[in-house]
């Protein structure tokens, strides 16, 4: 494939990802908890790869940002996950280590960086713990994975998605 057309398709996939997470994650959002975020991040990871799902995450969380109203949250929870999912699965091969990259990176690292940032965003520097954010980002963390799992299960079945997984990846991952 020509050098152009696959940039084209990679940016195409990008942006539907983009276009997916920024959809999804409100229609599917529990108080504090976005599990469609972590659902995308693992496919993003699983599909795109480390640094495509990095860019998905931050651009998406600047979308939500600025027309949905969302703290910075958005922005501290997702890019790490993101960029673990991608990580995780570009050298471990299998779903659960891209599952696992996106706990790690939401749920723990995302978590507590979301704390400081938080305290910038709002000025307040109440004396909370640095893990306020933690059972809530885990949280949503194990319910999108389990439904990260149900999606990669059919998909990892289709011709469609090994083609495009083979625009980013130079060899197919299971």
């Amino acid at each position: 494939m020509k050098t152009n057309q696959l940039q084209i398709h990679k940016l195409t996939v990008l942006s539907m990802m983009i276009a997916l997470d920024v959809v999804l994650t409100p229609i599917f959002r529990i108080e504090g908890m976005a599990p469609m975020s972590s659902v995308v991040n693992i496919l993003a990871g699983t599909i795109m790869g480390p640094v495509y799902a990095l860019v998905m995450a931050t651009v998406t969380a600047l979308i939500r940002m600025t027309t949905q109203g969302i703290p910075p949250l958005a922005l501290t929870g997702a890019t790490f996950g993101a960029l673990l999912a991608g990580l995780f699965y570009k050298y471990g091969r299998k779903f659960y280590f891209s599952a696992l990259g996106e706990i790690i990176g939401t749920g723990i690292i995302g978590s507590i960086v979301s704390y400081p940032v938080m305290v910038l965003f709002t000025g307040s520097a109440a004396k909370l713990s640095w893990f306020i954010y933690t059972p809530r980002f885990i949280g949503a963390t194990l319910i999108g994975t389990a439904i990260a799992f149900v999606s990669f299960r059919f998909l990892i079945t289709q011709k469609f998605f090994k083609k495009v997984q083979s625009y980013f990846f130079e060899e197919r991952i299971d």
